[in-house]
């Protein structure tokens, strides 16, 4: 089953710690709390960025830290040849914020991760968090704070400001993964049901989608399937988008009924699923959730 839980002590590595990216979010996931143990650079004589030692090599690096998880901040053509080395070395834990990555590498990626056991968060993901422990990629930290909502997304923007909204009215999460909203990735809405039906510290799931593919459909469908017993509300961006049009993320593409809003709509709520309209319906609805359960 897919784990991506982590905290203080989980040892990261940060693939691409000698670039400009590399730097900045590697400080700014080191202020929030995560344990970075090391960087990896093949192409560089840097060997140390603010003190975290660096590697030519991922094997070389968790031989050296015992690291279990990577953020990979390069380039997308670099993408696929530094999840290879992360696998490699024996890393369960994979991040990939970085756009663009060509759908064939995706492809390849998603096979050898699944084939060796290796939970990959990403393509073009904000990342993931535990609030309060650490965060892989560049969630903010104005939309964290530790609770008991589960929030999963393609669309990094809207979970930044659906997170940041339920935390002003005292709403916290327990884990937040950012899937990507790419059609080719590693980790899918359906493959994290199992995590969250037993993942305690989850007592709801927010899921926020966007028009285009199957994914929530497949969502709704393993719902279902492993009689997921616990609240889950839904926000689905695009309801106006025109037939055919990309809107945003490559995977955000209807053609005709399928994929559309109507079809989602429907296959969540047949699920059991609380859809909401807007941010302010949601942002209502689960405060009214929290604070039943909190009374």
């Amino acid at each position: 089953m897919i784990n991506p839980r982590i905290d203080r002590t989980t040892g990261v590595i940060v693939q691409g710690i000698t670039g400009r990216a590399g730097r900045m979010h590697t400080r700014l996931m080191r202020e929030y709390g995560t344990h970075i143990v090391a960087g990896v650079s093949p192409k560089t004589d840097v060997k140390d960025v603010d003190g975290i030692p660096v590697f030519a090599n991922c094997r070389d690096a968790v031989a050296a830290t015992k690291a279990s998880a990577s953020v990979l901040l390069v380039g997308a053509e670099q993408l696929l040849g530094a999840i290879e080395d992360a696998v490699k070395a024996g890393i369960k834990l994979i991040v990939t914020p970085t756009e663009g990555m060509p759908a064939h590498d995706a492809l390849r990626a998603r096979r050898l991760t699944q084939e060796a056991k290796v939970t990959w968060i990403g393509a073009s993901t904000p990342g993931m968090a535990v609030a309060g422990e650490a965060k892989l990629g560049f969630l903010p930290e104005a939309s964290l704070m530790p609770g008991a909502l589960g929030i999963m997304s393609k669309s990094g923007t809207l979970s930044y400001e659906s997170g940041f909204r339920l935390m002003q009215r005292g709403v916290g999460t327990s884990i937040w993964i950012g899937v990507g909203g790419d059609p080719v990735k590693g980790t899918r809405f359906a493959e994290l049901v199992p995590f969250f039906a037993s993942d305690r510290q989850s007592e709801a799931l927010l899921i926020i989608g966007e028009i285009g593919g199957s994914e929530e459909e497949d969502f709704a469908a393993a719902l279902t399937t492993h009689s997921f017993a616990k609240p889950v509300f839904a926000l689905i961006a695009g309801r106006s988008s025109p037939e055919g049009v990309t809107m945003g993320h490559a995977g955000a593409l209807v053609h005709g009924s399928q994929g559309g809003y109507a079809a989602k709509k429907a296959a969540l709520e047949s699920a059991g699923v609380t859809v909401f309209g807007s941010l302010d319906e949601m942002a209502n609805g689960i405060v009214a959730w929290h604070e039943a359960r909190t009374t």
